[in-house]
Order: structure tokens, then sequence, then C-alpha cells
């Protein structure tokens, strides 16, 4: 849909056929959507960037501030359904920030993506759905609080290297670290806005997810310094805070994805209380949620599940990714492909590697899909 369907996606094995000859297996095409690149030309990227955003519209939950692109701020914004009076008003006065949030959209979407590809929700979209995770973001889910959380982190994120980077003109250069303490404002005050027109126990499990998001990336910054002086001696050092690299950021959420914490909102309605009382409370760096999530074996709209039919699963893992887990119980196809790689390395003087490319024989594993027809395409 919109030609940017390769961004999206999970691997998958297609075009199956029958038995080669021999009984070996059967040779197929391995297409990796979530790996490729996102076209030839900058405009393509940027209308990809652009799509990514501007897909999210689900009716109640929908973050629309997504939709901002990079191809005109002003005019998006004026165009943009969902967004409140406060989100609109920033967004028309600050394009060239809109510009890095609609940059590095592709960044968290593909951290997403990078921290759930051996989970049976893999940060995947559905085919010709008009928002980027479906439905999965409408119910108040684990996977809902860290789609929150990490969207929340690119923002400050992407604006924080922007500043750094002297492409933002309301954004000072700070000589001793990385502006963050910008991005962090900037990005409070227009993902947030939103949620704070409304008030309910969805508004304030946003609000309290975008936080741990933005919080994050703070966390991860590091002192990096320089050395002047005659060849390179250290008679003066130069220092400054600088921003880890986001895959920090992906696997800090990560974790606290593993370890959120399911609550209720409180009596009156201004906080959180702990569903299960045997667990200890949720703390202000905790990711929280409200519903049990589906267990994504099947395709489910209504739930917001791809299933796992067709993904690729490790035969020997005993972990997420290992065929009795991701399959379902269902069980697995195995394929035969041949790939070539690398090999016979040699060191050339000077200075080179010289290799050969040899070819290998390599069993792929998949996922049956569910016997009963209709549960590939429950609604």
């Amino acid at each position: 849909m919109f030609g940017c369907g390769k961004v999206l996606g999970s691997p998958r094995i297609l075009n199956r056929s029958t038995a080669a000859p021999g009984g070996s297996g059967l040779r197929h095409i391995i297409k990796n959507s979530s790996g490729s690149s996102y076209g030839p030309r900058a405009s393509s990227r940027l209308c990809c960037a652009l799509l990514f955003l501007l897909l999210i519209l689900t009716p109640r939950v929908d973050s629309s501030w997504w939709y901002i692109g990079a191809l005109g701020a002003r005019v998006i914004c004026d165009n943009i359904p969902g967004l409140v009076n406060k989100q609109r008003q920033l967004c028309q006065k600050y394009p060239d920030i809109m510009q890095s949030i609609g940059g590095g959209a592709k960044e968290w979407i593909r951290e997403c993506q990078h921290q759930f590809r051996h989970h049976r929700w893999n940060c995947s979209a559905l085919d010709r759905d008009h928002t980027v995770f479906g439905r999965v973001i409408q119910r108040s889910s684990r996977e809902a609080a860290f789609v929150y959380a990490i969207s929340s982190a690119g923002v400050v994120f992407a604006i924080t290297r922007a500043c750094s980077q002297g492409e933002l003109k309301t954004c000072n250069c700070d000589p001793h670290n990385d502006n963050i303490n910008y991005g962090i404002k900037f990005a409070k005050a227009f993902v947030d806005a939103k949620e704070r027109t409304v008030k309910d126990a969805r508004a304030l499990m946003n609000l309290h997810n975008n936080r741990c998001g933005r919080m994050a990336v703070k966390r991860f910054m590091k002192l990096e310094c320089k050395c002047h002086g005659v060849s390179g001696s250290c008679t003066l050092r130069t220092c400054w805070l600088a921003m880890s690299d986001f895959r920090k950021t992906g696997d800090y959420l990560r974790k606290k994805y593993n370890g959120a914490i399911e609550v209720t909102m409180n009596q009156d309605g201004t906080g959180f209380t702990v569903a299960n009382k045997d667990f200890r409370k949720a703390t202000k760096n905790d990711l929280v949620y409200f519903e049990n999530s589906p267990d994504y074996c099947v395709m489910d709209k209504a739930a917001g599940s791809l299933g796992t039919a067709g993904r690729v699963c490790n035969k020997t893992s005993r972990g997420t990714d290992g065929c009795e887990v991701m399959c379902c119980g269902r069980g697995y196809d195995t394929t035969r492909i041949k790939r070539i790689t690398k090999c016979e390395c040699k060191f050339k003087w000077c200075c080179a590697v010289e290799c050969k490319d040899c070819e290998e024989s390599v069993d792929i594993h998949t996922c049956k899909a569910p016997k009963r027809a209709e549960w590939l395409d429950q609604t």
C-alpha cells in the first residue's frame, strides 16, 4: 500500500513451490521486507517517512502527530485530522522541528521492529490497514505501552540530534552537552498535548509511558572528550555530554516492556494502583498497561494480530524465536535454499582481503498456517 510495504513486516518465505528433484528440499525466494531499502531516490525515502507518520489514525488513541512529515509543515499541519490546537500551532511554528520528527520516525519504527524481531508480535503492520501497527494500539496492552514509549523517545532523540547538528533555528548549541533538555521539553509539549485534553485512564497511561520514553534517552548520555595540544598531547581537554546510540534506549525500553506492570486507576482518577497486590507498585520508570495482550498466534484484525503463519523460526532454540513458541504448537515447514557466502579469505599485501564466493545449502524453517482456514482472516 502506498509503495512503502517494504519497510514494514517480517521475514517470510514467498513463492512456495513443489519439491525439488532429489527430495532434498525446496528452493524458494526469501524476501526480508524489514531489511530492504526505502527506495532509490531521496524523494521516495521522504515519502515513506511521511507515510509512516500519516498512517496512525485510530478512533480514540490515535497518535496523529506521527502524520507529520518533511514535505512542508504548514500545508500538512493545516490538514491533519486529530491534531489538537496546541499541536497544530507548534507544527506550524516550527517546521524544521517537524521535519526532524518526521525523519526520526523511521528510526524508532526500525528500532521497535529490531527489538521484537524474534517475537510473535514483531512491530509489523497489517496489510491495507490505515494504521502502522494496526489495532494493537487501541488495546491498552504492554505492546501499546512500548510503542508510546519508543516513539516519544524517538522524538527526543531526533530533535536533540538535529539541535546538536545546528539544523534547528530555535535551539542553541550547548557547548557542554547535546541539548537534550530542549528535546525533552519540546517532545513533552508536542506529544503530550493531545493526551492532556482528555481525562481518562488511557490518556493517563499514555502520558506515563511517554515520559518513560523521554527519560530513557537522557539516561544514556555519555561523556565524550577531545584532547588539544602539540601532536595530540592532552595538555587541554574539552569534554561534553553526548547521546548514546538509540539502540541503548531501545534495549532499555525492551527490558521495561518485559517488566511492565499491570495497573488500574486509583479511586480519585489521578494515578495508578497495581492490579495484583502481590506485585510491587509501578514507579515513574516502569511501563504500565491495563489490558492483557492477545497471544498473536493467528491473524485477528480486531485484536491487531498478524499471526505467525509463514514466520521464520529457529528449530534449535527454546526461546521466543524457537519454532515451538513462535509457531504456537502448529509445527513448521522446512525449506532448503542456496546462498552465497564469502570463504577462503586471504590477506593480500598491502592492504586488502580477497575472498572466494562459496555456495552453501541452508535449511529455513517457517511456521505452518492454522488448519482452520477461517482463522487466517478473523475480523
